[in-house]
């Protein structure tokens, strides 16, 4: 059976001032799936994510959530069942492990249910009970930007946006990053959209992949085509 189509984006233009940050651009994601965005700095990757979930003004275009058009507000996108996890890292470094989560579970009315998520984020990512009751500025690189995107999945979405969740991190805390995504979106049939520069560690857990240059989509392929192409090569140096 074909996967349905869960967020479009068609033909989305974003201005910021007078620069084009997106012109014309149109993305799907399918049930399920990880989508990676890749392209170079200021292609408008990072963009495309805020225009999903509301964060960046449209200028013109069209967004779909299951076939219905919508206008993009972060907390209407997060009752739709869309998570953000912007780059950086940022969490609440003053509250603990398990705070942060809690705060992640801030639409939740029940506190059983609370509780409940809370747990199985700690299964999930075992270094987080470790942790749990620590100050989270305690952590280390990768074991704050765990916790970023478990407290991304306390809403419990059905599609996590992350945005350069590798930034900063060792090739070994990356490779363990990736890893988790991948469990991530085989284990609760999420569909997941990475922006990314660590395009071959992307490319391994992608099922589909958008190359950006300049506000525009130049290249939409499997990931296993793109891994074999010379189209992200030619983008990095500028050759289209």
């Amino acid at each position: 059976m074909p996967k349905e189509i869960l967020l479009k984006l068609e033909n989305i233009a974003v201005h910021y001032g007078g620069v084009k940050a997106l012109d014309g651009v149109s993305v799907e994601i399918d049930e399920g799936e990880i989508v990676a965005l890749m392209g170079p700095n200021g292609a408008g990757k990072s963009t495309v994510l805020k225009a999903m979930f509301g964060l960046a003004p449209l200028a013109h275009g069209t967004v779909y959530f299951e076939g219905d058009k919508v206008k993009p507000i972060p907390y209407e996108m997060v009752e739709r069942g869309i998570a953000f996890v912007p780059q950086g890292r940022r969490v609440f470094t003053h509250l603990t492990v398990a705070e942060n989560l809690e705060i992640g579970a801030y639409a939740v009315k029940s506190r059983s249910e609370i509780k409940r998520r809370i747990e199985d984020m700690m299964k999930f990512f075992p270094v987080l009970r470790e942790k749990k009751d620590q100050k989270s500025g305690t952590l280390s690189g990768g074991q704050q930007q765990m916790l970023a995107i478990a407290r991304g999945l306390m809403t419990d979405p059905r599609l996590l946006l992350l945005d350069e969740p590798s930034l900063g991190l060792s090739p070994k805390l990356v490779k363990e990053v990736f890893a988790k995504i991948k469990e991530i979106n085989e284990m609760r049939k999420m569909a997941i959209v990475v922006v990314e520069h660590n395009i071959k560690s992307l490319l391994s857990v992608a099922d589909r992949g958008y190359v950006l240059d300049r506000g525009k989509v130049v290249a939409h392929e499997p990931a296993k085509v793109l891994e074999k192409s010379d189209i992200l090569e030619k983008v990095f140096m500028g050759q289209l």
